[in-house]
């Protein structure tokens, strides 16, 4: 089968939608090694995770021409010339891997789509008017002209359901697995040079993502506080600020958490999963998500998961993870002294949420997009 699939992120972003594209197109390619796939972007990046992808025989990449390139119409290229590039290389099918397929794709080959959230439409409050008349205009279209749509959560499916009134024949759930950086395992000297570059105590706890409002770590926060001296972990905040942090900062100083609330905004990629397995639980209060890839990470490195009832969270966490609501302050603070102070359920957590995650192994996965595939090309 001749596969093309949008790599624009593949090549360029080495975060959330890159690590997803990187992670399909190589589970795929590592499971059916037999199969052509072609990787279209508007331009190339070299960097250590897109190696892989520029080595293999089995790949070949597709990018605009050099006249185009010079112009700097690789967007234009990627949007409205790419159903004629993808009829050139006779595919059989194209995979738009985060929300967008271009022009015409449908008149030459059979057409995917991965769907991740509609964070945008759910929680309009969070985004510019202009960004979400975009993503708006860009996913209907996309799921217009699929023939099928690859949803990563029962949660996104919903939402495709009831925002875009997608049929519910037309969606498929395929979820996703974490970067293989975080089944890594490390020396009891490696861990200890971790927690020594940053600072970090014995015992802590952890919250991984963008710090901004949907995000919530303020619940934690203020958890700490419910506390009091008779649990006094610290909380070690990883991830992108934005102006939300200056919230925190400012609630921190008024109750007295100085001492006890930390940020990490830099922090290397090598390191996050020796600074999950560090930490005694990781915290994820999060109002909604698409999926909550940072749940499987923690889990994949034998950490303890608190997260929020509702939205995907239990399908990433699985049964053994607590869940309190993302309003909840004090059931929050119940459910991090639980944890802290039970060792039998700490073992419990750890053990059953590593068993459920197995399903979200790359084999698994591509397996199950392979399915997809050939329901389509036959």
């Amino acid at each position: 089968m001749r596969i093309g699939y949008d790599a624009k992120r593949l090549f360029n972003n080495f975060t959330g939608l890159g690590n997803y594209s990187r992670f399909i197109v190589g589970g795929v390619h590592e499971a059916f090694p037999k199969e052509e796939l072609f990787l279209f972007t508007p331009k190339h990046k070299e960097h250590p995770e897109t190696k892989d992808f520029t080595m293999a025989a089995s790949f070949t990449t597709v990018l605009p021409s050099s006249l185009l390139s010079s112009l700097k119409l690789g967007s234009y290229w990627r949007s409205f010339l790419l159903a004629k590039e993808a009829k050139r290389q006779r595919l059989d099918l194209y995979h738009g891997l985060s929300h967008e397929l271009p022009r015409g794709i449908s008149s030459v080959t059979k057409s995917v789509v991965t769907v991740h959230d509609l964070i945008f439409l759910r929680y309009p409050q969070f985004y510019k008017a202009i960004d979400r008349w975009i993503y708006t205009q860009k996913i209907k279209y996309a799921c217009t002209e699929a023939d099928c749509i690859v949803a990563i959560s029962e949660q996104t499916k919903n939402d495709l359901i009831e925002f875009l009134h997608v049929p519910t024949e037309k969606i498929v759930v395929v979820y996703q697995g974490c970067h293989p950086n975080f089944h890594r395992s490390f020396s009891p000297q490696a861990l200890q040079d971790v927690r020594s570059k940053y600072h970090l105590p014995e015992q802590f706890l952890l919250n991984v993502g963008t710090v901004e409002p949907r995000k919530n770590v303020m619940q934690v926060v203020k958890a700490l506080k419910a506390l009091g001296d008779s649990t006094a972990i610290p909380l070690f905040i990883v991830g992108r600020h934005t102006a939300y942090v200056n919230l925190i900062q400012e609630y921190v100083k008024e109750n007295g958490l100085e001492a006890r609330v930390h940020f990490l905004p830099k922090v290397s990629f090598a390191d996050l999963p020796a600074i999950y397995q560090l930490s005694s639980a990781f915290v994820y209060p999060s109002v909604f998500e698409g999926f909550g890839i940072p749940l499987v990470e923690a889990i994949a490195c034998g950490v303890p998961v608190i997260t929020s009832t509702g939205s995907c969270f239990s399908e990433a966490a699985g049964p053994e993870a607590l869940y309190v609501d993302p309003q909840d302050v004090k059931g929050m603070a119940t459910a991090i002294e639980k944890v802290l102070k039970d060792a039998t359920l700490r073992s419990k957590m750890i053990s059953g949420s590593s068993a459920y995650i197995k399903r979200f192994e790359s084999a698994q996965i591509a397996q199950d997009m392979m399915n997809v595939y050939r329901s389509l090309v036959k």
